[in-house]
């Protein structure tokens, strides 16, 4: 390393800490390692360790990092991060950061609440398509929750228009993952086709739009704005349940862009048949593509979803710690990640380890416990989850043993914690009758009387489930 370039890089941390306090140099400078700097490119390559530190940086210090860095080495020197992305394998990624002249002159923007015109549509190259670059496939962790959506997003990303995914309905609770598949999909479709004018936009500022179009005598122009479009993206569409003349002027933009075979995206939190206030001419229209439901993960995809992003952030987090987390945020990948996002912070604040104790206090203050009865799929996953059974072999008519106690425990407690008839529960399990279920109830009582370590085991199923339990 060349000496004269190493004091250029402490100078720009003196000055750095001049402008900052102790404790927020300490947090997110003092873990910069400086590696090098190239004269002829006017390039500064720094380490840092982990992506979040990197994504902190450029979001609230890009300018002083340049300011310092200017004053430091030259004019329009430029940063490069190397990111410890995989601690234990040793894998690192190179990611360069923005470029000094782009943070004096921010990049242009559209204008926000303001209604498109005209101009707009005949310039491609000035449409900002309002994606996150962060919500891609890759992040997008498969599951057998999302298999379907994901793979339909794929397939209209590389062919947009040309499926017969159009328009491609996709519909869910919050927190399931409706908006990072739909924005995957426009990013990915921008990137294989960047000349096409895709946009992603919310419900709720479509309609801003809308209304200030009208206020303007502007609508012609709105209009024509949108059915300049390649790809159209809308998000939380039931917004517009109470909005008539929204929805009217959105049938008049979506028909020209079915008609034209340009690609639409919807996304809502619930199907269309349950969106309230909408007509019938834009339900059926909805509907003639694929309506596909994102239901919640699974604790199994939570667990992925969460090793995943440790990965991706460089966290060391114990597998006890991962479980816990998966099983109490309550299947939403909004929670999972601001669960974890607050434990590096706590981490990282107060130099602590990430341990059970911290979880369960991140966990407190972060994710509301839902307290919605049980159903049937909860208490057949947590019963197959204790005794390592597939659930597909548990609904089967095998009469292994293991397979028989699985059975009649969902059964028993299904009746215990569920509203439904003997009838009901027997044909959500395997097609099984109503006096199949009373006796697997009876001998589940039976054996609770007689048999500690059967009670414990029952216990611990009951414990595993008990957030989500009706006390």
């Amino acid at each position: 390393m060349h000496k004269s370039h190493q004091a250029l890089w402490d100078n720009c941390l003196h000055l750095i800490r001049q402008n900052v306090t102790e404790q927020i140099y300490k947090t997110w400078f003092e873990p910069i390692v400086f590696e090098s700097y190239d004269e002829e490119q006017k390039t500064v390559l720094v380490q840092v360790p982990s992506p979040y530190i990197y994504e902190y940086l450029e979001q609230y210090y890009v300018r002083l990092m340049a300011w310092a860095l200017n004053k430091s080495f030259t004019a329009n020197v430029r940063l490069t991060y190397r990111l410890v992305v995989d601690r234990e394998n040793g894998k690192t990624q190179e990611v360069q950061g923005e470029r000094p002249a782009d943070i004096e002159v921010p990049a242009a923007t559209t204008r926000g609440n303001q209604s498109p015109t005209v101009l707009d549509a005949a310039m491609p190259q000035q449409l900002n398509p309002q994606l996150d670059p962060k919500k891609t496939f890759e992040s997008f962790i498969e599951g057998d929750s999302n298999k379907l959506p994901r793979t339909v997003g794929l397939t209209i990303a590389d062919h947009p228009g040309k499926s017969t995914f159009n328009p491609f309905f996709v519909f869910g609770p919050s927190g399931c993952g409706k908006t990072h598949l739909i924005n995957a999909i426009g990013v990915q479709c921008k990137q294989r086709y960047p000349q096409r004018r895709i946009l992603y936009v919310s419900a709720r500022l479509f309609q801003v739009q809308y209304t200030d179009a009208v206020r303007q005598n502007t609508t012609n122009d709105f209009i024509n704005f949108y059915q300049s479009l390649d790809v159209l993206i809308v998000d939380d569409i039931q917004e517009w349940a109470s909005s008539p003349k929204t929805l009217d002027t959105f049938f008049h933009i979506f028909d020209h862009l079915f008609r034209l075979g340009k690609q639409i995206i919807l996304a809502s939190d619930r199907p269309p048949v349950d969106l309230d206030g909408v007509k019938d001419r834009l339900l059926t229209r909805f509907s003639c593509g694929l309506i596909a439901e994102l239901e919640k993960p699974n604790v199994q995809l939570c667990i992925d979803i969460l090793n995943a992003k440790c990965r991706r952030d460089g966290l060391k987090i114990s597998q006890e710690v991962i479980s816990f987390i998966a099983q109490t945020a309550n299947g939403s990948v909004r929670d999972l990640e601001g669960v974890i996002n607050s434990l590096m912070a706590y981490s990282i604040v107060y130099n602590s380890a990430i341990d059970m104790h911290l979880a369960e206090r991140i966990i407190k203050r972060a994710v509301k416990v839902d307290n919605h009865p049980l159903t049937i799929d909860d208490i057949t996953e947590k019963v197959c989850q204790h005794f390592g059974v597939p659930q597909q072999q548990v609904f089967s008519k095998s009469r292994k043993r293991e397979l028989v106690q699985a059975r009649q425990i969902c059964m028993y407690l299904a009746q215990k914690y569920t509203k439904m008839p003997a009838s009901r529960i027997g044909q959500l399990i395997g097609g099984r009758d109503h006096s199949t279920v009373l006796h697997s109830c009876s001998t589940v009582e039976s054996r609770l009387k007689v048999d500690k370590a059967f009670e414990s085991e029952i216990s611990s199923i009951e414990n595993s489930f008990k957030l989500k339990k009706n006390s």
